[in-house]
């Protein structure tokens, strides 16, 4: 990946998939944003999978297609915070939307990335449509747990500076105030595919529910047996490129219109029991 904006005064790497198509011909564009890594040193592989995903969807469906790494993730300079990212992310956009043969931008995001992916699209009204995919509804484990999560945003190597954050009660303030079903109601006349497994070990499919429900209106898709790592499983990845296809198409039936996208109804709620404390994951 190379060096392709600036969040703050921070260098954030990415991989820009372009479309082929002629000179002067205007593409839908494509933001697509990681979740949280696991495992010792995630932090450094955590995006290096979605650039195929981007190729893919630039070559067969003619979007162009950014993919970058959060702050402390990857080459991306800086250290971890929640606001960070989701600053990082609303930089993203605007990069995008400033290429030349762009014309609308939506956003992409698994896991952390797909419910700060809904908090951007609130604060953003030139988002014109959101997939989450296995996105939580809030983040109240870490925020019950902020220095557990601390360490392991240093394990994962999301922390390259030892002090940081010099002022731990802000950074942790953080997990509370960002919450993606507080924000999906701002962005209720844009479209939203929420996509989760049904066996998703990190986040339960209710925080699905939830968000699809905060909506009103979201194309709320489980998939039977999928886990938390969706972007690998072949259902998924199909039924995320065919609202894609859907988006574009509509959006190219209402060039100039405020918001391009299709509807589902409103998804129902369930009785499942509410999110369990989990470990951080994507």
């Amino acid at each position: 990946m190379d060096r392709l904006f600036r969040s703050e005064d921070l260098h954030i790497v990415g991989h820009l998939a372009a479309p082929r198509s002629a000179p002067g011909h205007e593409v839908p564009g494509l933001v697509i944003c990681h979740g949280f890594p696991v495992g010792r040193d995630g932090g450094r592989v955590s995006a290096l999978s979605y650039p195929e995903l981007a190729d893919r969807i630039a070559t067969e469906m003619g979007w162009k297609v950014l993919v970058f790494n959060f702050r402390g993730a990857g080459d991306s300079t800086g250290c971890f915070s929640l606001q960070g990212w989701l600053d990082d992310l609303l930089c993203a956009v605007g990069f995008l939307r400033e290429q030349a043969d762009v014309d609308g931008a939506w956003v992409v995001g698994f896991g952390t990335g797909g419910a700060l992916a809904v908090c951007a699209a609130a604060r953003e009204p030139a988002i014109r449509g959101v997939a989450a995919v296995g996105a939580p509804a809030d983040f109240d484990d870490w925020a019950s747990h902020p220095r557990r999560l601390l360490q392991h945003a240093r394990e994962v190597g999301l922390m390259p500076d030892p002090s940081y954050p010099t002022a731990f009660d802000p950074w942790a303030r953080q997990l509370r105030e960002i919450r993606a079903v507080a924000c999906v109601p701002a962005m209720a006349d844009r479209p939203l595919l929420v996509l989760h497994g049904s066996e998703d070990e990190a986040v339960p499919v209710f925080d699905a529910r939830v968000l699809a429900d905060a909506h009103g209106d979201a194309d709320l898709r489980i998939i039977e047996g999928g886990e938390h790592q969706l972007r690998h499983d072949p259902r998924a990845v199909a039924v995320l490129l065919g609202w894609l296809d859907r988006q574009r198409n509509l959006a190219s039936s209402t060039r100039g219109g405020s918001g391009a996208g299709t509807r589902r109804g409103p998804a129902t709620s369930s009785g499942l029991p509410r999110r369990r404390p989990q470990p951080p994951s994507g």
